[in-house]
């Protein structure tokens, strides 16, 4: 660990390896992690990347089974590369480690972009999209539903087998005349987003309101979110905006500056 750097009351920013600075963190300290590791060698992240490897990701997810309280989430962004025609399947296997470490696989989300970077893949369509999987110590804690309008709202739902119910004496009916009966609901697991860039020092940037969505998501104002992979300090801003205590870990020096100035930032904003 090189530098630790405190920002405001309420954030902690570590310039080092993460496995490392995580294993000197008490048990069950982290409310809700939100990151997007490097995966695939598709980016080289000024060199560091050389250290990334499977059997280092499996300490990494160690470590946060450890840290993580019981009912915390983690939310890991993560997509696969194409090689020699084939995808790799780093994403499910890094998701299957995560179930033996204890995890629960709460949801297998989507973040689909809806303006990605036009490019010519050969004989296959578009890559649009990375998954967000969503896993949890033991069963949720804490969910704050994003609520949409619920369009068929006073609508008549259509009758199907699974809308009948059994009578007492044992007979089917279908239940007639069941409505939508309420103006909002949960919005879907697939969420879209455009690429609004970001600091052009740092290649992989993904938007503000994503990380701002889990974060109001899977935790409340006060609670501790961490983010291993701290790149241009995304998570950090957000956390800022949500008013959530934040730990952020970066290896690379330089990364470490950016997502410093930019935390500070957001600080100077919100308290004008």
């Amino acid at each position: 660990m090189r530098k630790i750097d405190k920002i405001g009351d309420n954030i902690a920013i570590y310039n080092g390896d993460c496995l490392d600075v995580m294993k000197k963190f008490p048990d069950g300290y982290i409310d809700l992690t939100v990151t997007s590791p490097p995966y695939d060698n598709l980016r080289t992240y000024n060199g560091n990347i050389d250290q990334w490897t499977f059997e280092k990701f499996q300490g990494i997810a160690e470590q946060l089974y450890r840290v993580t309280k019981q009912g915390g989430v983690v939310v890991w962004v993560v997509g696969d590369a194409t090689i020699k025609g084939s995808e790799t399947g780093t994403s499910f296997r890094q998701a299957l480690w995560f179930k033996e470490c204890g995890f629960n696989l709460h949801d297998t989300m989507i973040y689909h972009k809806n303006n990605p970077v036009p490019n010519e893949v050969g004989k296959r369509y578009q890559p649009s999209f990375e998954y967000m999987f969503v896993f949890t110590k033991g069963k949720v804690k804490l969910f704050n539903p994003i609520m949409v309008e619920c369009k068929m709202f006073g609508s008549v739902k259509p009758v199907r087998r699974s809308n009948q119910f059994r009578t007492k004496n044992g007979e089917m009916k279908p239940s007639h005349g069941l409505k939508y009966a309420k103006p909002n609901k949960f919005k879907h697991n697939v969420w879209d987003y455009n690429l609004n860039g970001g600091p052009t020092a740092h290649p992989a940037v993904f938007p503000l309101s994503l990380a701002f969505d889990h974060i109001v998501s899977w935790s409340n104002p006060g609670c501790v979110v961490l983010d291993p992979f701290m790149g241009s300090g995304t998570t950090g801003v957000a956390c800022v905006n949500a008013n959530r205590n934040f730990i952020g870990i970066e290896l690379d020096e330089n990364y470490y500056r950016i997502s410093k100035e930019r935390i500070e930032e957001a600080l100077h904003t919100v308290c004008e």
